[in-house]
């Protein structure tokens, strides 16, 4: 019986989300409490939060001039960036960048509130 699982992020399907599209692993793994995105932004994301879900981003790669808006402070990021984002921030990514998205509890596309801001 394996003890481990190994994720190729290629062979993930993409799917569409507020941000561009996300590759969303290891929801079926029930020994990881979690789920671990790795998301294109392709410009500016739809504003949006979560009602029980804790993201945290890690920026793989990015433009310049790219951002993350959390409760309407912009702050600047860059490759190596780490944003943990609680319930209830409303946050949304400026610019083209590439992330890592570690979500707690497993992601539920439920959860998720899109808003005007």
């Amino acid at each position: 019986m394996k003890r481990f699982t190994v994720v190729d992020f290629d062979c993930v399907a993409e799917v569409p989300c507020p941000c561009g599209t996300s590759r969303r692993a290891l929801a079926d793994v029930p020994e990881f409490p979690g789920t671990v995105h790795r998301t294109t932004i392709t410009g500016v994301a739809q504003a949006h939060f979560h009602r029980r879900l804790t993201e945290t981003y890690y920026v793989l790669e990015c433009e310049p001039d790219a951002a993350i808006e959390l409760d309407g402070q912009r702050v600047a990021v860059r490759s190596g960036t780490c944003v943990v984002i609680p319930p209830g921030v409303v946050h949304r990514a400026l610019g083209r960048m590439t992330i890592l998205n570690i979500v707690f509890p497993k992601f539920d596309p439920q959860d998720e509130v899109l808003t005007d801001a």
